[in-house]
């Protein structure tokens, strides 16, 4: 008998989810566990299991169709089974992969994903798992099984034949920006790219002249985020406070403890990590900052649970870090690393994105010196964070050297005041320009 496939509930707010694309085509034969399909909410875009083993008999919904929660969109069951009386199926399997008349291959489970130009690509789970973990082309690669389809062993033998050197800062510009780095020339030691490869290289110019001429729908998380920020640029009016900050003893710290936290977690500590952990513990000093709004009520918050914006293919997702004031900077490191690296793979859970009670926004990165972010209501505040550079600055009526860096604090009018937000903001300052006080 027949089995319902649903649309599920992958949050508490969720009441209706878009199909961006099936896995599996109609006649595929999945095992339970198997990706099934991409469900995308108002947040995230997650991929959906199949519960039980079994044919993909007929699917009721195609991609881009927005269904509401517990409808069914596709049925289940065994190889050959009728599907008289079921729900009428539309116009998805023309957009399905072609499975040949051969009956060996109608048993086989053909996986596709949508790609940005439209086609078709087979591969196994195994394969796209290798790909991504390597933020790999599956284009670029070449299939040896059935049909084409890459298996995990093509994507090794890629990556043997396709080794490039490259700095952690560069690698994430060129994934933040979508940059094939694989043509790129590096300049650094033994041909390693570094940032300045990206910015130079007439690939990058090459890229933004085909951005120029693509038109993409208006839809799905870009809609999301543009009705969301539209929503607290207008309903809330902002004030945005500007700092300048010496980071020359922070970057003493970082450098000092790079070996350490190193050797506890396996990573290196970033000032990211130092920021968050510098911002939680100003904003336990500065409860009042640390609170939203609802309809009716200002929820002044017990915890401190920062939203890091990161940055992913075609959108912004805020992922929460919870309870940032009471852990160590190995912890915290390993924490927003991890879940960094979840949100640019699209594999947030919808718990990792509820609950911020303060958000950061760090382009420091970039060659940005300073900007004014718009709060992620219904937080009441916001930190955005600059590059730090070297400049000539004034130290005891003498000219010198420092690392400086630029901080902006936007937040709500209505139930912030300048007073209290400056207060947060010098607090801030003295903290990070005199790390020591984090170990009190």
């Amino acid at each position: 008998m027949a089995i319902e496939v649903v649309m599920p509930k992958l949050g508490a707010t969720m009441e209706e989810g878009t199909i961006v694309s099936w896995l599996v085509p109609v006649g595929g034969v999945v095992e339970e566990g198997d990706p099934l399909a991409e469900i995308q909410t108002d947040k995230i875009v997650m991929e959906i299991e199949a519960e039980t083993t079994g044919v993909l008999l007929k699917v009721v919904s195609e991609a881009g169709e927005t269904v509401k929660v517990h409808d069914v969109i596709a049925y289940m069951g065994d190889e050959g089974e009728s599907v008289e009386g079921l729900k009428s199926v539309p116009t998805i399997t023309s957009e399905m992969p072609e499975v040949d008349g051969n009956q060996t291959a109608t048993k086989e489970m053909v996986e596709a994903i949508s790609i940005a130009n439209g086609d078709k690509i087979r591969r196994t789970p195994a394969a796209r798992k290798l790909a991504e973990e390597h933020h790999l082309n599956l284009r670029e690669i070449t299939g040896t099984g059935s049909l084409g389809r890459i298996h995990k062993a093509d994507v090794e033998q890629y990556l043997q034949q396709h080794t490039t050197r490259i700095t952690p800062l560069a690698k994430k510009i060129a994934d933040d920006q979508r940059i094939d780095y694989n043509q790129i020339n590096g300049t650094g030691s033994h041909g390693k790219i570094r940032k300045e490869d990206l910015v130079s290289t007439p690939t990058v110019n090459k890229k933004v002249t085909d951005v120029a001429n693509k038109r993409v729908p208006f839809k799905g998380m870009r809609k999301v985020i543009a009705d969301r920020i539209s929503e607290s640029a207008y309903s809330a009016p902002h004030v945005t406070l500007i700092s300048e900050i010496d980071m020359t003893n922070c970057v003493a710290l970082r450098q000092d403890l790079l070996p350490v936290i190193e050797k506890v977690e396996g990573l290196r500590v970033s000032f990211n990590e130092i920021l968050l952990k510098a911002t939680a513990f100003t904003l336990k000093q500065n409860p009042s900052i640390n609170i939203s709004l609802d309809d009716k009520e200002i929820i002044y918050h017990s915890t401190i649970n920062i939203g890091m914006a990161v940055a992913v293919p075609d959108g912004l997702v805020v992922p929460v870090l919870r309870d940032v004031d009471t852990k160590g900077l190995a912890t915290l490191t390993s924490e927003a690393k991890s879940i960094g690296k979840k949100a640019r793979e699209g594999k947030l859970s919808p718990d990792d994105m509820q609950g911020s009670t303060f958000t950061v926004s760090n382009l420091g990165m970039y060659a940005v010196d300073g900007f004014t972010p718009i709060i992620n209501s219904p937080n009441a505040a916001i930190l955005g964070v600059g590059r730090i550079q070297k400049k000539a600055v004034v130290v005891n009526d003498e000219l010198a050297i420092r690392s400086m860096m630029s901080l902006s604090l936007s937040f709500d009018h209505r139930i912030i005041d300048g007073a209290p937000a400056a207060a947060f903001l010098t607090d801030l300052k003295d903290v990070l320009e005199n790390p020591f006080k984090l170990m009190i």
